[in-house]
């Protein structure tokens, strides 16, 4: 029987399948069979031999039948190909002891270091030939394998004993479960884990354009991927894996699979004679090895292998930082033995940093919170003036036309102000054209438009993305300032869908929803109600600068909250009217005339008003009293807002801040204050002033109503101008 007649999923898989309910128990069990074997060869083919034989979407129909079928019928195995989707998180990662010490190596940049190595190498075991690697820039690794089965992944730690990250490697596609051909009973082999280049910029796009701060490099992605708690996440990173060194091999496995700890190599059971061996036959057991690995006589042979190594540096599709050379006769390997630190036997040549000039691998559309579209060039990672720079901005399409940039062309890359790095200049042009912009938008899918040289995407505060930074806005010390709501807590609440189509679902928010978030309490969740429930009465120019208007910031919305006294006068408010206004312009009464005018910022703001949120137009305080000095509050204050007391602040010539800094002259306290800030002001000798002495401090607004005069006016039926509230507007 041929091998397709057996197994009818190694090649041109059937598109009509039984369907998954009609199966017999023993037919799925067969089946399940099958589709592992065949999962497991186009992984190799495709992972280790770089030769697949069917499609992607071939294989990830053939991939979810196996994943129906186990969870159909309880028929999950622990080597099964649908392991590499993740299992259950862990609580923590273990300490384990390496099989063999996973030893540094010396290296330079410099030719007559290596020469030097050479020299020694001959002087104490004679004339000797290399074997020579790509070192590559990701995490080193040990994978053990007993009777074939994949059996632990260990990270190298300190050498001696690293971090048990079994759960996350069993989902890296290109390391098997289960080795091939005639292998070793017990096989412990050293590899790196790292993220190709092309996988690397398109992850990093991803992430850019939902929101994410991307990765610095491949190498700090791989890295955060590996130690993962939850290994489903790990899955969802794309991880590759090159194998370079047996650290043990025995036919009998009732050894330790201890090495000589002085030699630094595997005890004499081991099975490789040389390096080469070793490079020449993982690949017989479904181990992926480098291609670009060579044989050489002798050190020069070395360095020219170098030479033309570093040449074709960027062509590679994985990132390396130079090579690696190694004495290729392990029992020579043995004499030699090791140092505490390092392997005697081998040296890594370095190769020059990257300075200044780099290729793009990608560019992604970063959607900022009023809809702006910042095009950002993700770059194989270069040094400019002493920082890695993996990213840089393109600012607008006007400056990609101009310019000529698009994705694979080499460029120069500058910091302005020695701080934001951004694309000076095309210095090789290898593409055709210039990047231009998408019609649609890549986190929501609506319409592009441009503005001049800016584009924007059109969703609004339905855009997610959009969404995340008009959210974090909202709650931060130019939105209103709510304390306990920074950046990654919004981004939980995002994740977990407790807020999901716009700010408003901020007052929706559920106590017992919060507390069963990682991180959260009952304290926590407690504090953050009250702060949603004091930021329902902002005043007018607070609310107006959290909205996200374009271009419309505090000091901006201060003077419309003036100039039209309420919301709904300002949502009324004709172009010409808007420019009427001090410090507003043609551009900018547009912009705030089309926010007003787009029905799903109009649903945001009703469903605010159905939230309780009710803006309040309040008379600007003035003076300098407080001119150059710096507050910043912790806890609810009995008689006022924050909102309140950040206006009377801003309006006696002071500023508010959301953390102590030296820079900070005094922190409020006020009812159940949280503790950071306060030891913050300790560790900064910041005075701490108590409600009261906070009043003192400020004095009495003799301008203001008093309680007696609001009652007389509610008597009479009249209503006070700060009593006007965002309710008028729907009427």
């Amino acid at each position: 029987m041929s091998e397709q007649e057996e197994n009818p999923y190694l090649r041109d898989p059937p598109e009509e399948l039984t369907p998954v309910d009609e199966l017999s128990e023993s037919e799925a069990e067969r089946e399940a069979e099958l589709l592992r074997e065949a999962i497991r060869h186009h992984d190799r083919r495709y992972y280790a031999e770089n030769d697949p034989v069917i499609a992607d979407r071939t294989y990830d129909r053939l991939f979810q039948r196996l994943v129906d079928v186990e969870e159909s019928f309880g028929l999950q195995t622990v080597d099964s190909p649908t392991r590499r989707v993740g299992g259950e998180p862990l609580d923590e990662l273990e300490t384990v002891e390496h099989v063999a010490p996973m030893l540094s190596i010396q290296q330079s940049g410099e030719a007559e270091d290596v020469r030097e190595f050479g020299e020694r190498m001959n002087r104490e075991v004679g004339g000797v030939e290399y074997t020579c690697e790509p070192k590559f820039d990701g995490v080193s690794i040990e994978v053990v394998y007993e009777d074939g089965e994949f059996e632990r992944a260990v990270t190298r730690g300190d050498g001696r004993e690293g971090d048990d990250v079994s759960a996350n490697v069993r989902t890296i596609r290109s390391i098997p479960q289960r080795l091939r051909g005639e292998y070793p009973d017990f096989l412990a082999v050293r590899g790196e884990i790292y993220m190709p280049r092309d996988a690397f910029q398109e992850h990093n796009r991803e992430r850019v354009e939902r929101g994410d701060e991307p990765f610095a490099n491949p190498r700090n992605a791989t890295a955060g991927s590996i130690r993962q708690l939850d290994p489903s996440i790990t899955a969802e990173r794309p991880l590759d894996c090159f194998f370079y060194d047996v650290l043990a091999a025995r036919s009998d496995t009732s050894g330790t699979g201890d090495a000589d700890a002085a030699s630094g190599v595997p005890d004499a059971s081991q099975e490789f004679e040389t390096h080469w061996e070793e490079v020449t036959t993982l690949p017989e057991y479904g181990l992926k090895t480098n291609e670009r690995a060579e044989l050489v006589d002798d050190v020069e042979g070395a360095i020219d292998y170098r030479d033309e190594l570093v040449e074709e540096r960027e062509s590679l599709n994985y990132e390396i930082d130079g090579v690696v050379i190694k004495v290729n006769d392990k029992a020579a390997c043995e004499e030699l033995g090791a140092t505490s630190r390092h392997y005697r036997w081998a040296f890594a040549y370095k190769f020059p940093a990257r300075a200044g000039e780099t290729r793009i691998g990608e560019v992604a559309l970063q959607v900022g919170r009023t809809g702006r579209l910042t095009p950002v060039a993700l770059l194989d990672p270069v040094d400019v003036g002493g920082v890695t720079v993996s990213r840089a901005s393109l600012h607008n399409p006007a400056e990609i036309e101009e310019k000529e940039v698009n994705v694979g062309d080499v460029v120069r890359v500058e910091r302005a102000g020695d701080v934001i790095p951004y694309v000076a200049e095309v210095v090789e042009k290898r593409s055709s054209g210039y990047y231009e912009f998408p019609g649609s938008c890549p986190v929501c899918d609506s319409a592009i438009e441009r503005d001049g040289p800016i584009a924007f995407c059109t969703g609004g505060l339905a855009c997610t993305a959009q969404l995340r930074r008009s959210v974090q806005y909202y709650a931060s010390d130019s939105g209103l300032d709510i304390e306990g709501l920074g950046g990654e807590r919004v981004d939980q609440l995002l994740e977990a869908g407790l807020v999901e189509e716009s700010v408003a679902d901020l007052y929706r928010l559920d106590r017992e929803a919060l507390v069963g978030l990682e991180g959260w309490g009952e304290k926590s969740a407690e504090n953050l109600m009250r702060e949603l429930e004091d930021s329902k009465s902002p005043p007018l120019f607070a609310f107006l600068s959290a909205i996200g208007i374009p271009h419309v910031g505090r000091a901006t919305a201060r003077e419309l909250a003036d100039a039209f006294g309420d919301l709904e006068s300002l949502m009324e408010a004709s172009r010409e009217e808007l420019e009427g206004v001090d410090e507003i312009g043609e551009v900018v009464a547009g912009e705030i005339r089309e926010f007003f005018d787009s029905e799903e910022n109009r649903r945001v703001l009703r469903e605010l008003r159905e939230a309780g949120v009710e803006p309040r137009s309040v008379k600007r305080e003035s003076g300098d009293a407080l001119e150059g000095l710096t507050f910043v509050f912790t806890g609810s204050l009995p008689d006022r807002t924050r909102s309140e007391a950040q206006e009377l602040i801003e309006g006696l010539g002071g500023s508010v801040t959301g953390s102590v800094s030296g820079n900070t002259d005094y922190l409020i306290v006020g009812e159940e204050p949280g503790t950071s800030k306060r030891e913050d002001a300790d560790a900064n000798d910041v005075t701490e002033l108590d409600p009261e002495e906070f009043e003192e401090l400020v004095g009495t607004d003799e301008d203001a109503e008093t309680d007696e005069e609001s009652n007389e006016r509610e008597a009479n039926g009249q209503e006070s101008s700060d009593q006007r509230t965002l309710g008028d507007s729907f009427q």
